[in-house]
């Protein structure tokens, strides 16, 4: 099929300042690390260094949770509601203002295409400080119980995946209930946290009220084990959510887990099936997969399956990878070498027990993390590439011929997070989504965010939710809770 050229069309490095190096920010103010080293964070487009960025110890981390206690109990505990709104407003205008800047960041950093950090992330997490600054004075009225009042001290622990994304949606229900934070970003995307820290700056918000400490794996179990911490929330893998839930077991600490997930994306024969394959590739494609609730399992009825593979992959050949700052790329580079390897084992794993696998044949290239987009077929529910979460643009496609079948096989999994229905039948989709153990269901369309909307899983996907009004209920204790 031929494919239209276009011209580069780069967005400017220029808007962005990155610095050589970053220490922590604790109390209102960056300061250099306690006994902690340095890492650096690389383009994964072109594996250039960024910056350099302090790794915090334990003994950094005990800097940041004092803080957020003092800011508890001084200012930040006695406001009102009203007022910690205010801040929660200026705090969402200056996202937009300066939200050029935070979308080429996000895009150098993490290597997503720069329309979707442009288009989805920055504006989304603007709009989950605007929402969350109209609960702050309101949380009596919200439904959570008697007396909704703040944990205390907050850790939190986000991926790289969507890095101001989740850090937006796990400081703006925490400030607008009155917590303070400690907020540690992933290691291989830590700069628009530290760009946030400006933000935070720029707003006069009170010294302590959110701490930032970069960092790896040691330095989140310092968060979660810190003794000082009242309520901790972690978004990111199966295996590390495990390892938090038991590591808070049997004390005080409430948790949020928001984990992996292998979400089936059901497509019916009376689907409008253009708008469907539109549907599935933004479910699996987009963010190069690197989606916890993406559609990576597409579950089509048997009788349209060649129909919809034959034109699924017509417009996979119209996708182009590449540059992640050209406006016209649809999917960027893989965040890390490491999750590329993932990718490549799993991949293999799916030729070698028997499934056909297909791909664009796009070139890609020559430096950085790059991996074409991908379709499995004659993909059984025992194969690996069917139940383990791949995180990243590859998808696997399994027929069914009832939707009793397609139940039974959308819910054989660990995971629980969400799921797509394609039909033109409501009372199909409402059945559906009562049948489907998926914590979110959509109804022809997918990947579809609102702040104003609870999202989280079932099973292995974790539990609680964020967003909403039943995502203001993990940051507050009430007299009927406890």
């Amino acid at each position: 099929m031929a494919k239209f050229e276009y011209a580069p069309a780069p967005e400017s490095r220029a808007v962005v300042d990155v610095a050589p190096s970053y220490g922590l920010f604790i109390n209102g103010e960056f300061t250099e690390s306690q006994g902690g080293s340095a890492f650096k964070t690389v383009n994964p487009a072109t594996e250039e260094v960024l910056s350099e960025v302090a790794d915090a110890s334990a003994a950094d981390v005990d800097r940041a949770v004092a803080a957020a206690r003092r800011a508890y109990n001084g200012a930040w505990g006695r406001m009102s509601g009203a007022d910690r709104g205010k801040y929660l407003f200026r705090i969402a205008r200056i996202l937009q203002e300066r939200a050029r800047e935070f979308a080429v960041l996000e895009t150098l950093d993490n290597g997503k295409p720069i329309k979707e950090s442009r288009d989805v992330d920055v504006p989304l997490a603007a709009a989950h400080f605007f929402y969350h600054a109209g609960w702050a004075d309101k949380l009596e009225y919200a439904g959570l119980g008697t007396n909704p009042r703040a944990h205390g001290v907050v850790g939190q622990v986000i991926p790289w995946n969507f890095p101001l994304l989740m850090l937006a949606w796990k400081i703006a229900p925490a400030l607008a209930t009155g917590n303070t934070v400690v907020l540690k970003p992933a290691e291989t995307t830590p700069l628009t946290a530290l760009l946030f820290a400006d933000v935070v700056q720029q707003a006069d918000l009170p010294p302590g009220v959110v701490n930032i400490v970069t960092g790896a794996g040691a330095t989140g179990q310092a968060i979660v084990d810190h003794p000082d911490i009242d309520k901790l929330a972690f978004t990111g893998s199966t295996g590390v959510g495990k390892m938090i839930a038991r590591s808070i077991a049997g004390t005080r600490k409430k948790a949020t887990l928001e984990l992996g997930g292998k979400a089936a994306n059901i497509i019916f024969e009376d689907a409008a099936i253009d708008q469907a394959v539109e549907g599935i590739v933004n479910g699996i494609f987009f963010n190069q997969g690197h989606v916890c609730c993406a559609g990576s399992r597409l579950l089509v009825q048997e009788n349209i399956a060649a129909d919809v593979e034959r034109r699924l992959k017509r417009r996979l050949e119209t996708l182009r990878v590449g540059d992640p700052l050209d406006k016209n790329t649809d999917v960027g580079a893989i965040n890390s070498k490491a999750q590329l390897s993932r990718i490549t084992e799993l991949t293999d794993a799916g030729e070698a027990e028997g499934a056909e696998r297909w791909d664009n044949g796009c070139e890609l290239p020559a430096k950085g993390f790059w991996f074409r987009p991908t379709v499995f077929t004659g993909v059984s529910q025992t194969h690996r590439i069917a139940q383990e979460e791949i995180f990243g643009p590859v998808l696997s496609v399994l027929t069914f011929r009832t939707p009793q079948e397609a139940v039974a096989k959308a819910n054989n999994t660990p995971y629980g997070l969400s799921a797509g229905v394609w039909t033109e039948k409501g009372s199909r989709i409402l059945w559906m989504a009562d049948q489907l153990r998926a914590g979110v269901v959509w109804a022809n369309t997918f990947n579809k965010f609102d702040p104003t909307s609870p999202f989280g899983g079932y099973k292995e996907s974790g539990y609680g939710r964020e967003g909403g009004r039943h995502g203001l209920s993990a940051y507050v204790t009430t007299e009927s809770n406890g």
